[in-house]
């Protein structure tokens, strides 16, 4: 059995921020083929599945459907502010090699 993803505080505090003053929505985690590495990451506020892992914290929820979620196995889910911008980033121990877009990669 593959651990599944853990999400930080740090992330579940940014989407709280995001979802603040609305509709309180997950934030969707999937894996899909493309990228330059082969896959990549797609991100974005989306309503649960039924057949989704949902990841909770903070009164927040992260989404991940069945399909993506091997790929995503001990995963860590976070937000990083820097000065290159402020996003959610993935460290992927299932990775091999990533790209410097940081939304890609293969295994």
């Amino acid at each position: 059995m593959n651990l599944p993803p853990k999400v930080t505080e740090r992330a579940f505090a940014r989407l709280a921020e995001i979802n603040e003053g609305g509709e309180t929505r997950p934030l969707r985690v999937a894996v899909s083929g493309g990228g330059c590495s082969g896959f990549q990451y797609d991100i974005r506020l989306d309503d649960p599945e039924s057949d989704d892992l949902v990841l909770e914290g903070g009164g927040q929820r992260v989404v991940v459907d069945p399909v993506s979620l091997p790929y995503l196995a001990g995963a860590v889910i976070d937000f990083s502010d820097e000065l290159i911008g402020a996003r959610f980033v993935i460290d992927n121990p299932n990775a091999s090699s990533s790209c410097g877009c940081g939304t890609s990669f293969s295994i």
